[in-house]
């Protein structure tokens, strides 16, 4: 017997700045609540997450001037994040699927902007005669162009939340750095009984905004259909950075 054999190897690698959080996470610059189920807020995500804000990208820029001029800032602030250790890269406004093949291109790593990535998964999934149906925070200035970037139709049920008295206010217009939760749910669940209303055959809603999955439970209560969001996207999109290991 060899009383001293070398012991196994136990090599570490290097290469980044940043380990553990292999996601990371496009922020525009905005001042609103994060509040929990918020992509902006980091307790919402079951694993860490890496985040970098988009300086001059703000809500108003982005959802009411289709994101003009941004890209390549938004380019820059992906490559800071594979570089500190990355290894997929998130944004945190649907209307961003605008920069989808964009940032696929530049970054090398797996991209996902949008929640509206999920349209074609979901419709797959519903009995005939149902569709998706699609709530987004500002109807008038989401376009052809954004859904065709995520594939999907253009023929999509759509209703958005510029009616309500809170959300497109707080998140768009900025007008308060203060927001009224139970208004602000109030609007999503008006703008989805107004979707299913007018859309009898939706069968399952998306949601494009990145701040709405805190209502989401409540939503999918309301009108009794499934709710899909940015959290159901990014849970699955970092599955496969990290699948779980099975014991034996």
């Amino acid at each position: 017997m060899n009383l001293h054999s070398a012991a196994p190897s136990r090599l570490a690698r290097g290469g980044k700045a940043i380990y553990g959080a292999p996601l990371g996470i496009l922020m525009l610059e905005a001042r609103f609540p994060r509040i929990h189920g918020d992509m902006g807020h980091a307790g919402t995500w079951p694993f860490p997450v890496l985040y970098r804000v988009v300086r001059g990208a703000s809500p108003e820029r982005v959802v009411l001037q289709g994101a003009r001029g941004l890209l390549p800032d938004f380019i820059a602030a992906a490559e800071e994040l594979v570089a500190q250790g990355a290894e997929a890269i998130t944004t945190n406004c649907g209307f961003l699927s605008l920069f989808q093949h964009d940032l696929q291109a530049a970054v090398g790593v797996p991209v996902a902007t949008s929640s509206l990535l999920q349209v074609p998964w979901v419709q797959a999934t519903l009995p005939p005669g149902r569709r998706v149906g699609l709530l987004t925070v500002c109807r008038e200035t989401l376009t052809p162009a954004h859904l065709a970037a995520a594939g999907v139709p253009n023929d999509i049920p759509v209703m958005g939340t510029e009616g309500g008295r809170e959300f497109f206010r707080v998140l768009i217009r900025a007008e308060s750095e203060d927001m009224d939760v139970a208004l602000a749910e109030q609007d999503i669940l008006e703008a989805g009984r107004a979707l299913v209303a007018a859309h009898p055959e939706v069968g399952a809603i998306v949601l494009e905004c990145t701040n709405m999955p805190p209502y989401a439970a409540a939503l999918q209560a309301a009108l009794g259909r499934p709710v899909y969001d940015i959290y159901s996207l990014i849970t699955w999109f970092h599955a496969g950075l990290r699948p779980r290991r099975f014991g034996g």
